[in-house]
């Protein structure tokens, strides 16, 4: 899906499970089992994360 401007945000069904799997247009990732809370997640962009690099390598909010 795609904002009026321009930014890119992208969720993928994990085949096999109940699992999505989001990725911000600011790059970073996280997953979810509830689709309201997944986009929750993201359109409140950047409230709740920040981009990608911000935070130690391997962490997942």
């Amino acid at each position: 899906m795609s904002s009026p401007t321009g930014e890119i945000y992208r969720i993928d069904w994990m085949p096999g499970t109940d699992v999505l799997h989001g990725t911000c247009h600011c790059g970073r990732e996280h997953t979810s089992q509830d689709p309201i809370e997944m986009w929750e997640w993201m359109l409140a962009h950047p409230r709740g994360h920040e981009p990608q690099g911000h935070e130690p390598r391997g962490s997942t909010s």
